[in-house]
């Protein structure tokens, strides 16, 4: 009855006494009623897992009492808190538990300690993985000597494990663990098929002796550590052909080749400063990732020796040179990621042999000569194609129309020039209505289509991806398949003309950028049929006229830029188009609105009349005028007047010489009435 939706009941009444087999798991159960309707089953009830519920609270001692039988027990992936109790060492039946990913705290669980003799020579695995235990890891954790599965990552142990805890466990093949130092009781166990010490700020050189071990295990994860040194080139055979996780560590210089017998190998985000292939003959190796290191030349000219690759990334090295042409030599590769080097030249002809290509990313690179034509005839698979951030000049071929699965088409940051081709609206996924649309916390939107046809792709293996391009005007990193978006970017080039009308068939597109270019014209008036878009840019072009009042039926739209074109009118209002601030739209001078707080002609004043001199483009001239005459009157007259009011010798001087002002006026004016 697993992944229902169950709720629970208030009821404990059960009548299912003679049930073997339960699993509850995925529900909403909760813990109160649900412990204590399991109480009833005594003697038959063997197997019992209600992991990915809504239990909480604490394990109560009386299920304990009641599960006599019980050989399975999963209660992972719950909200329960406390102590791991002790009844879970006198259940001699028990062979598997699981409490991993909950709440449980406290230290150490003392049931291994105080564990009866048969359940000590039951148990097959023990899980206590993530969750809050504290403490340091018991020595008697060696009684249970049959353990053949044992994980305790993640939680806040705080002791080394030693050769002392787990020196009688010769029949363990699985171990996940934590430690500060690498974990030298290793050496003694001979039966790991699966080990995983991942995540737990390891910090230390790997040991020689360690490396042999690959030629028993499945999986080896080390990744997420601080492991430093170089691995050294051994002779060996790995005849399980195994995963191996070594990303996010330290390890330097040449990767050796007896790691290219894995079936996957993740380097990634290490100091690796050189790579070759070799001439593997028998190598069944699907991924490789040796993105983010420090590998620097050319690449390899070797790659038919590891032609059965599905992934390869190589991004964000100090790679330069051309492109070998044995790369075409990968018909099976679905993934290639060549981003952030400086390769250089064309693309060679050969890679036209991968027609299995669903991702191809070979952006921010300093590659050069026309986009060939071949990508579209012959990579129809293509899923995601970004070439940005190179020289590619010429036009845009017509022969990528063929990419009807294309998803995200990247073609920014070039210097292609001529038409957009108006056979873009062939690109079926983009122009097909999206209706399951989810909305995630991060305000990114996927879509059941794309999710389903690229994450199917990468679930089967531990690579995952990452795509780095501009949304919303933010250039972001995207590293989780489910948030790929329907998208076109052609910006900054040298592109003419006007829109292609085919483009507004392309109801799925999310995000248009068409910014930095020399489009003109109008903008299509009924751009607004493309209503899942959420980011349109058409910024810094040369396009005319109005701006089209489809655009406020889309009600999606969260980023707009028409800014630095020649566009005029009114800038409608209604719907989302009013919160656009000015940004989106300056550089348009013959535009106006509210947007722009400029009336339109024929509109009253967009400012209170009261207020309109505040808003002059003369206030400012005018306020300081009208400021310096205030000061200056009120000095002049201080500076004349106070002396003669404050200082007694020049008030009478200044009397005086008015006197004798006047005096000598009235003279001249007698002199001058005589003579007339």
């Amino acid at each position: 009855m697993d992944g229902n939706f169950l709720l629970s009941s208030t009821s404990t009444r059960n009548d299912l006494s003679s049930l073997i087999f339960l699993d509850l798991s995925n529900n909403l159960l909760k813990s109160s009623p649900m412990f204590y309707w399991l109480f009833n089953f005594t003697t038959n009830l063997h197997f019992i897992d209600v992991n990915g519920n809504l239990l909480e609270g604490p394990i109560p001692d009386e299920f304990g009492k009641a599960m006599n039988s019980l050989e399975y027990l999963s209660l992972c992936n719950n909200k329960l808190k406390g102590k791991i109790p002790s009844f879970f060492g006198r259940m001699c039946r028990l062979q598997i538990l699981d409490l991993s990913n909950n709440k449980l705290n406290g230290e150490f669980p003392g049931f291994i300690q105080n564990s009866s003799w048969c359940s000590r020579h039951i148990f097959r695995e023990l899980n206590l993985s993530y969750n809050q235990i504290t403490d340091k890891i018991p020595k008697s954790i060696r009684l249970l000597s049959e353990l053949e599965i044992l994980s305790l990552q993640g939680n806040s142990l705080e002791s080394d494990v030693s050769e002392s805890h787990l020196s009688n466990f010769s029949k363990l093949y699985y171990l996940d663990l934590s430690g500060p130092s690498f974990p030298n009781w290793i050496q003694t166990q001979n039966s790991l098929i699966k080990l995983d010490i991942s995540d737990n700020g390891l910090n230390d050189l790997v040991p020689a002796w360690f490396w042999n071990k690959l030629q028993t295990l499945y999986i080896l994860n080390m990744a997420h550590n601080n492991l430093i040194g170089s691995i050294p080139n051994m002779q060996l055979k790995l005849p399980f052909r195994p995963s191996i996780l070594l990303s996010s560590n330290k390890f330097e210089g040449k990767v050796p080749l007896f790691l290219l017998q894995a079936s996957e190998l993740l380097l990634s985000t290490n100091k690796f400063s050189d790579f070759s292939c070799g001439n593997m003959i028998d190598t069944n190796l699907a991924t490789l990732d040796l993105s983010h290191n420090q590998i620097k030349g050319q690449l390899p000219d070797c790659w038919k020796s590891i032609n059965r690759l599905l992934f390869l990334d190589i991004s964000s090295n100090e790679l330069s040179g051309k492109l070998p042409i044995s790369m075409g030599s990968l018909v099976n590769l679905e993934a290639l990621v060549l981003t952030n080097n400086s390769l250089m030249g064309e693309l060679p002809s050969s890679l036209k042999n991968c027609k299995n290509l669903i991702m191809l990313d070979v952006s921010e690179n300093m590659l050069s000569g026309p986009i060939p034509s071949w990508v579209g005839e012959s990579m129809q698979q293509v899923i995601i194609l970004i070439m940005r951030g190179n020289n590619f000049p010429g036009k845009i071929p017509l022969e990528l129309c063929y990419l009807k699965r294309i998803q995200l088409l990247d073609l920014s940051k070039n210097k292609l020039s001529e038409e957009i081709p108006p056979c873009l609206n062939n690109f079926t996924a983009l122009s097909e209505k999206i209706i399951n649309r989810v909305e995630t916390e991060s305000r990114v939107y996927w879509y059941n289509s794309t999710y389903y046809e690229i994450y199917n792709l990468f679930s089967y293996s531990y690579y995952e991806i990452h795509i780095t391009w501009m949304w919303k005007g933010v250039e972001r990193n995207f590293t989780h398949p489910e948030l790929i978006l329907l998208s076109i970017d052609l910006s900054c080039n040298n592109l003419i003309g006007e829109i292609p009308q085919e483009i507004t068939n392309m109801v799925g597109l999310v995000s248009l950028n068409l910014s930095r270019n020399y489009l003109s014209g109008e903008i299509p008036s009924n751009i607004g049929n493309l209503s899942s878009l959420e980011s349109l840019d058409l910024s810094r072009n040369k396009f005319y006229g109005r701006i089209p009042s489809s655009l406020s039926q889309m009600d999606f739209l969260q980023k707009l830029d028409l800014s630095h074109n020649s566009l005029s009118g009114r800038i409608s209002l209604g719907r989302h188009m009013d919160t656009f601030d000015a940004s989106c739209f300056e550089g348009n001078v013959d535009l106006c609105g509210k947007q722009l707080n400029k009336s339109c002609a024929g509109d009253q004043s967009l400012v209170k009349p009261e207020k309109a001199a505040g808003h002059g483009e003369y206030y400012v001239f005018y306020e300081a005028f009208y400021m310096s005459m205030g000061i200056g009157f009120f000095a002049g007259f201080w500076g004349l007047l106070g002396p003669l009011l404050l200082w007694k010798p020049w008030r009478m001087t200044y009397m005086w010489f008015l006197n004798k002002l006047i005096d000598f006026l009235l003279v001249m004016v007698e002199v001058n009435l005589a003579k007339h």
